[in-house]
């Protein structure tokens, strides 16, 4: 194992973890996370963040935005704009 291993599994560690990279590779990661604690300690960390995600996207639900709260949002912009054009 050397640093050029940790930086190749590092850059391909979502994909890892997302089942898309090809079994033989996957089974050359899992033989070195053997004997790599601070990739381990990086995949916990990824799957830890990854896993957050998920839940907080799931308990998250943007309602969609009302046709006034739209029209004032355009309305903004506009006044925005107009005073950037003052300048």
């Amino acid at each position: 194992m050397n640093d050029k291993d940790c930086t190749r599994i590092f850059a391909l560690l979502s994909e890892y973890l997302d089942g898309e990279l090809p079994p033989m590779t996957c089974a050359e990661f899992e033989a070195h996370f053997r004997g790599c604690p601070e990739c381990i300690q990086f995949l916990d960390s990824l799957k830890r963040s990854r896993d957050l995600c998920h839940q907080f996207g799931k308990s998250i639900a943007t309602p969609p935005a009302d046709e006034a709260a739209m029209a004032n949002l355009r309305q903004a912009y506009q006044k925005m704009l107009a005073r950037r054009r003052a300048l």
